[in-house]
């Protein structure tokens, strides 16, 4: 059963961030993905910030904080910033 949630929520968070991130989502499989690994990451972020956040809507909090962050690494891979040398 946690694995229907791990899914719902992945889904909601990556729609949530790719909403915050670009204005629009990337589709329902890239927001499953995006979501669980942005669920894992904003878990390891907040575990060394020694936050802590329960039930649904803090599962929720949390992936979209590491979806958000996820995003923002990987805008920095596929979009280097050109320097004029």
């Amino acid at each position: 059963m946690y694995f229907i949630w791990y899914i719902i929520i992945g889904i909601v968070a990556g729609l949530i961030a790719g909403k915050i991130m670009k204005g629009g989502g990337f589709g329902v499989l890239v927001n499953l993905l995006v979501g669980i690994t942005g669920g894992v990451l904003g878990g390891w972020v907040f575990n060394l910030l020694g936050v802590s956040t329960t039930g649904l809507l803090g599962s929720l909090f949390t992936s979209v904080i590491g979806a958000i962050l996820l995003l923002w690494i990987i805008s920095f891979i596929r979009h280097p910033k050109k320097t004029d040398f």
